[in-house]
């Protein structure tokens, strides 16, 4: 797929998703296009069925279905499987910053937090499906440093029950921070704090 028609595409399928998560959805992708989601088993979204901007707003629908071999279910907790909450809040992230390169931020993802989260369900084995809902509260790409920013709230329904919520939550796009060469050691092979102009 073409760059600029990864940014009028409005949902995107597994394979897509995977493909993007492998670097090799886009076929001529600009300087700088690191973003990436996680592989399985981390990818926590199944299908991206909207994702839409109107200026500095937006909107993502998406959805997960539940495995009943998933591997969180295997070790949290045993005699008690349960999806662990803060995987929905990765999620949020995922997506959010999947949002970001979407609307053409350059730069390798990271989550930035998030404000107030409310558990009230759980997720257990034998559900179907978890649908994660996001109003994009604003987009911002930042010039001088060529990063950008998406603030969003989510909330996570698990076959149609509200089960979650997520105030503000904050993902970027950074370049230069890359780490392509693991496991070698490179400038990127430490953490520490991410430079940006916020």
């Amino acid at each position: 797929m073409k760059y600029s028609e990864f940014m009028k595409k409005e949902n995107f399928e597994l394979n897509d998703l995977i493909a993007f998560a492998y670097g090799r959805f886009v076929d001529d992708p600009p300087e700088d296009f690191d973003a990436r989601l996680p592989a399985p088993p981390f990818l926590m979204v199944d299908r991206i069925l909207s994702i839409k901007s109107d200026g500095r707003r937006g909107s993502i629908i998406a959805e997960q279905d539940i495995r009943m071999d998933a591997w969180y279910f295997q070790c949290h907790m045993p005699g008690d499987p349960v999806q662990p909450g803060c995987l929905c809040v990765d999620a949020i992230w995922q997506l959010l910053g999947f949002y970001c390169s979407w609307r053409g931020g350059l730069g390798g993802g990271r989550a930035l937090g998030c404000e107030e989260i409310s558990f009230n369900g759980q997720i257990r084995p034998y559900n179907q499906t978890v649908r994660y809902e996001i109003d994009v509260r604003r987009f911002s790409h930042l010039k001088d440093s060529g990063s950008s920013i998406v603030i969003g709230d989510g909330r996570v329904f698990v076959d149609d029950e509200m089960i979650m919520t997520i105030q503000k939550a904050r993902t970027g796009i950074f370049r230069g921070i890359v780490y392509p060469d693991y496991p070698k050691t490179s400038p990127n092979s430490r953490g520490g704090i991410i430079k940006r102009d916020i």
